[in-house]
């Protein structure tokens, strides 16, 4: 082909692309005639004329490309899409049936067809193309993964769902390439749902099957129901685990990161029970204490007792393995129980330098030892000793996660002093680079800098607010409470303002933390008051989403009104379909509305 040809399809090609289709069409016209041009034009050519509705010619085109190529399938396809848009489709699907038909016996042209049907917006017929290879072969797997394809162009999302089922029985190896599809084309709670009954009909008639188990035990904790879960992986664990309770080990770590307590108690308890000799066994006992201790804090207000309960079942697991990671472990946890809960800081650092000096700790542990000295140091109000030991873990812990913990844990010593300019230069690193968790407390501290900074430069309703937060993690619960209901009242200063200031800067915080307060101290009804006095004041503030779910939560855990929680949960997921919570909030509602009772095999 000459350059002046070349030249002359650059030309038409830009014509097409500008939208001047008549002067594309009628260049394209001319460059057909020369055979040496017709297969390099021939599909932009084809959408000329199907664009402007000049069907005889377009059909006339690619008949005389099936008689120059009468094996080349894509023209043939291109015929049966000339017919589609010419608007004669019983002709259309006669001749494409019969295309499919006669290409039968070679999968492989089948694949061809199909590929093309659906690079053509066809993909109905590419799912009659499969379906009818099936039919002829008699096997309803084969092509999965491309009729998955199909179907997800279609919207059908049952039928996808089914093809990739196909596809992993086929491959298992694939396992995790069809969980990360699934959990990006299951995006909706309903979808979830209907995979979840899929499986659990897969599962029930494939018993022996470890593919289908294993993606109930993922469906189950993508809708957040652990219980589900549990029933799935205790059988999976029983039936394909070896004699590892791996499953089970994951559904309780999972289950106690969302703070799914039972589940995770549940899951710990029949390791110990079922699979003492497993490695996961002593991570389990370590778990367990550590759920119920997560169970007593989550239980206004905190039974001393229990506390005390909770110390001795550390040391008891300390004494009977020593010198294990595990070990060290429970000692930090048990000194947290000493410091916060029963103001025995001699005794919580006594623990802690013991985890701090052992020779066989890990520099990790050692680190985290050392952040929980210099919170105790906070508590005693001590904070140039707790500043020194973040400073020093920072430094030895440099772009590991504890090294942006201390870093967050100086900022917040710093907006406790009420030196915001520090903190904000501490928090303006970790919002870069760091872990999502202390990227987001970062992100939430600066906001609230930065908001009540902006009519009060100085910041003196936020110093104020600053050491109500302070005395409040040092648990002086009373202290703080009379702290709050002065800065609410603006009579901690002389400053005329300072009440106006904190009504249009930081009541919804002072609000929000006043609520934490009584919750602390069982007095559910007050805390109900000032949540629901957020929604109804500041139902577009950052903290509304927070205030309806906790008072959904109250009810639900600590006033046990099961209708009003499933209420509130409702309408919860209505007002903010997209919080944080909401994955949250509609577990809980089809928890309380019963929906997961689990099955087990």
């Amino acid at each position: 082909m000459c350059n002046a040809q070349q030249q002359d399809i650059n030309i038409a090609n830009e014509y097409w692309a500008k939208g001047e289709k008549q002067k594309a069409y009628e260049l394209f016209k001319s460059l057909a005639k020369s055979n040496d041009n017709i297969q390099l034009i021939h599909n932009t050519y084809l959408n000329v004329l199907l664009t402007m509705a000049k069907y005889k010619e377009a059909e006339d085109h690619v008949q005389r490309m099936i008689r120059r190529e009468p094996d080349n399938l894509n023209y043939r396809v291109d015929l049966g899409l000339t017919y589609v848009k010419e608007g004669e489709l019983p002709k259309a699907e006669k001749y494409l049936r019969s295309l499919i038909k006669s290409s039968l016996d070679e999968p492989f042209k089948i694949k061809i067809i199909a590929d093309n049907l659906i690079a053509n917006a066809l993909p109905e017929y590419a799912e009659i193309a499969y379906i009818e290879l099936r039919q002829n072969e008699s096997n309803n797997t084969v092509f999965a993964l491309e009729l998955a394809n199909v179907y997800r162009l279609q919207g059908k999302k049952d039928a996808m769902v089914s093809e990739y089922l196909n596809y992993v029985t086929q491959t298992p190896g694939n396992l995790n390439y069809v969980k990360n599809l699934l959990q990006v084309l299951l995006t909706k709670p309903d979808e979830l749902e209907s995979l979840e009954k899929i499986l659990l009909e897969k599962v029930q008639r494939n018993p022996d099957s470890e593919v289908f188990i294993d993606l109930l035990i993922w469906a189950h904790q993508q809708q957040k129901n652990f219980y589900g879960a549990f029933i799935q992986a205790r059988a999976y664990d029983k039936r394909f685990g070896r004699g590892a309770p791996k499953k089970l080990f994951e559904i309780a770590q999972i289950a106690y990161n969302n703070k799914d307590h039972d589940n995770a108690e549940r899951s710990y308890s029949t390791i110990i029970r079922d699979f003492p000799k497993s490695e996961e066994y002593l991570p389990s006992r370590l778990g367990l204490i550590r759920t119920t201790e997560a169970k007593v804090k989550h239980r206004f207000p905190v039974n001393l007792d229990s506390i005390y309960v909770l110390v001795s079942q550390y040391d008891a697991f300390v004494k009977q393995f020593p010198d294990i990671p595990t070990s060290y472990e429970s000692k930090i946890s048990e000194a947290q129980l000493y410091a916060y809960y029963l103001n025995r800081f001699d005794s919580a650092l006594s623990l802690l330098g013991q985890v701090a000096k052992a020779p066989k700790v890990s520099p990790a542990l050692r680190a985290k030892a050392k952040l929980e000295i210099g919170d105790i140091y906070l508590l005693k109000d001590e904070p140039w000793e707790a500043t020194l030991l973040y400073s020093q873990v920072e430094k030895a812990q440099k772009d590991a996660a504890l090294g942006y913990e201390a870093k967050l844990r100086n900022a917040r010593l710093s907006y406790f002093n009420g030196d915001f300019k520090l903190a904000e230069a501490h928090l303006d690193i970790l919002k870069e680079a760091t872990t999502r968790e202390i990227a987001n407390d970062a992100m939430e501290l600066s906001l609230r800098i930065k908001e009540n900074t902006v009519m009060d430069s100085v910041g003196t309703a936020l110093k104020l607010y600053a050491n109500v937060e302070r005395l409040l993690y040092q648990n002086k619960i009373d202290e703080a409470l009379v702290k709050l209901e002065q800065l609410k009242k603006g009579t901690t200063s002389t400053n005329d303002s300072l009440a106006a200031i904190v009504n249009y800067t930081i009541l919804d915080d002072v609000l929000w933390l006043e609520s934490k307060l009584r919750i602390k101290k069982g007095e559910f009804i007050e805390a109900m008051a000032l949540l629901q006095r957020i929604g109804d004041e500041y139902p577009e503030d950052v903290l509304a989403d927070d205030a309806w779910f906790t008072r959904a939560d109250i009810l639900e855990h600590q006033l046990h009104d099961t209708p009003k929680a499933m209420e509130l949960y409702r309408t919860f997921l209505d007002k903010f379909p997209g919080s944080v919570y909401a994955a949250e909030a509609r577990k809980r509602f089809r928890q309380l509305r019963g929906d997961f009772s689990g099955k087990e095999l």
